[in-house]
């Protein structure tokens, strides 16, 4: 299952360059995830300052 951004994001990007996969991308006001790109690998959750990706 492929981690998630929740309503918390601050959409700072820290995440987008911690992703291996480029799996995170800008919409709106936040950052979300693709879930068909995402492999779980949980590199986002370590580099999110206010704790906003779940896995």
């Amino acid at each position: 299952m492929a981690h998630t951004i929740t309503d918390d994001c601050i959409n700072c990007g820290a995440c987008d360059d911690s992703c291996p996969l480029g799996a995170i991308e800008e919409k709106g006001e936040a950052r979300v995830i693709d879930a068909d790109a995402c492999t779980d690998c949980g590199a986002c959750v370590d580099s999110c300052p206010v704790d906003a990706i779940k896995g």
